[in-house]
């Protein structure tokens, strides 16, 4: 650790982020001999810190600076970001399917969002090599949705009775379902165990079976040697001239301003924090912050607009068992344009376990009833309720953004706001999701379907990647436009959504980028 009175440390990289990217970053580039030092504002969590606990889930989620939300829509950012060692992959479910060819070419095809400057191709063989790695479980055979894909190395994870009755109602309508693909165990593999199918993987999985930076990422880094230092908070990227930067600043848990000065600067702090310390880095070069000349940084964020379909059924549903994430998927409505509809693609995520309350609990999921019709229901639910949540697409709009307020936190910095509100085609796509989901509850036997409330999930955008400093903040490997040697890393670069989870593609970009980096 770094003493208070020291303020001055050299590397050959400094990463503001220790969670998926930034951990992923760190162990590449160690191993390649680097010397490398990893940021975190949270706490040092390992994996003998994790416990199946809903209080425990809430301790990963995000407990920095407040960071307030607006719009008409206001985003969920302490549910959705992470705190400590492993970020928001730590308390992630393991949801791993791939994002279509047609998300990297929406405007192209059909003049919506914005085109990614690669193509699903050109991402494709980092996919094949992750998922290798990870040991994802599933059925790419079944999966006749999407892109060409390796053989998943692992067979789907077992599936229990309220998957069974669901897919009911899928197979009535003439609709197609598959094994959700997982980053999470069905067989023992490398060492690590398999599954036991509890149903907390929103609170870290201590038995490794479910993958997150603390189970390969961190421990490869830290074996090559890179530090990672927990209550850091970065404030703001350093620089040498205009197109170089020379480091960054942090302040420790006890206030104390520390400068790290490296060759290779990467942020890795999350959709949200990477702006934050992009606008917070005002100088005389960049005095609207860095990379801010054309107002960009922070604008076009993005979430997943979410519909959550409930029912009862007769059967003993088993809703306590199986993994958070989903035991099936169907994304037969991926396709993003349809006949007199809503623009977008979105997913279905079948039978996730449910607990008996917290955001995605039975009790929550009936929020209109109290005393003696919530314990009848209760009762009732606790072994015969299903669920599937579909997400679905977002456009990218400037008017949603990350952006600074007039506050400051106790490091000195501003503090950011999050303006989020969903376009009408959003909540036209939610609505024809609502719809979907009660007819497949409906064909599949369900007797009492309810739907919840208009939702969201997941952070995208804000310093999308582009060919043209123009309309993106950087190139296809996170390299920041007219800097030399600024790197952003996470969902952040994505210039458009698509329907699916974030986090495979996250680590596929991680490793396209972070090789091309070790070559030039």
């Amino acid at each position: 650790m770094v003493s208070p009175g020291q303020t001055l440390v050299t590397a050959d990289v400094v990463i503001a982020g220790a969670g998926a990217a930034g951990a992923f970053y760190a162990a590449r580039l160690a191993k390649a001999g680097k010397k490398v030092i990893v940021l975190e504002a949270g706490p040092p969590w390992t994996m003998g810190d994790l416990t199946s606990s809903q209080i425990w889930s809430r301790r990963l989620r995000w407990g920095g600076p407040p960071v307030t939300s607006g719009g008409s829509h206001p985003f969920g950012y302490g549910f959705n970001a992470g705190w400590g060692f492993g970020g928001a992959a730590l308390h992630h479910y393991g949801t791993w399917p791939r994002m279509h060819p047609e998300d990297f070419k929406s405007q192209s095809l059909y003049g919506k969002g914005a085109d990614w400057p690669i193509a699903y191709d050109d991402l494709r063989p980092y996919y094949d090599r992750i998922q290798q790695e990870v040991g994802l479980s599933g059925d790419a055979r079944l999966e006749i949705w999407g892109g060409k894909k390796a053989p998943y190395p692992l067979p789907p994870l077992r599936q229990f009775n309220q998957a069974k009755l669901i897919r009911r109602g899928f197979d009535a309508l003439g609709m197609n379902t598959a094994p959700m693909p997982m980053a999470i165990l069905s067989e023992d593999y490398n060492g690590r165990p398999a599954c036991l199918y509890d149903g907390w993987c929103d609170s870290g999985c201590p038995i490794y079976a479910l993958w997150n930076p603390l189970v390969s990422d961190m421990p490869m880094a830290e074996e090559h040697g890179a530090e990672f230092r927990a209550y850091s908070h970065v404030t703001r990227v350093l620089l040498d001239k205009k197109d170089r930067a020379k480091g960054v600043e942090y302040y420790d848990s006890g206030g104390n301003r520390h400068e790290i000065h490296a060759g290779l600067v990467i942020l890795a702090a999350s959709v949200v924090q990477n702006p934050v310390i992009l606008l917070n880095s005002v100088s005389d070069f960049y005095p609207y912050g860095i990379a801010n000349d054309r107002g960009l940084v922070g604008r076009n964020f993005m979430t997943h607009i979410v519909s959550l379909t409930y029912g009862l059924f007769r059967e003993e549903t088993e809703n306590h068992m199986g993994v958070t994430g989903a035991q099936l998927t169907s994304r037969d409505g991926y396709d993003k344009v349809r006949d007199g509809g809503p623009y977008g693609s979105y997913q279905w995520l079948i039978a996730p376990a449910i607990k008996p309350n917290d955001l995605l609990g039975i009790a929550t999921s009936r929020v209109d009833l109290y005393g003696p019709a919530l314990r009848d229901f209760m009762e009732r639910a606790a072994r015969h309720l299903g669920h599937m949540i579909s997400m679905g697409e977002e456009l990218p709009d400037p008017e949603n953004r990350i952006a600074l307020t007039d506050r400051k936190d106790r490091f000195g910095a501003r503090t950011p706001t999050l303006i989020h509100s969903f376009s009408e085609n959003s909540q036209a796509l939610w609505r024809h999701m609502v719809d979907e989901g009660r007819r497949v509850f409906e064909a599949a036997g369900a007797q009492d379907i309810w739907t919840g409330p208009l939702a969201s999930a997941h952070m995208l955008g804000g310093t999308p990647m582009g060919d043209s400093p123009a309309t993106s903040i950087t190139d296809s490997y996170g390299r920041v436009h007219g800097m030399t040697n600024l790197v952003i890393t996470g969902s952040g670069l994505f210039p458009t959504g698509g329907g699916v989870n974030p986090t495979f593609t996250i680590y596929a970009l991680s490793l396209r980028s972070v090789e091309n980096l070790l070559e030039n």
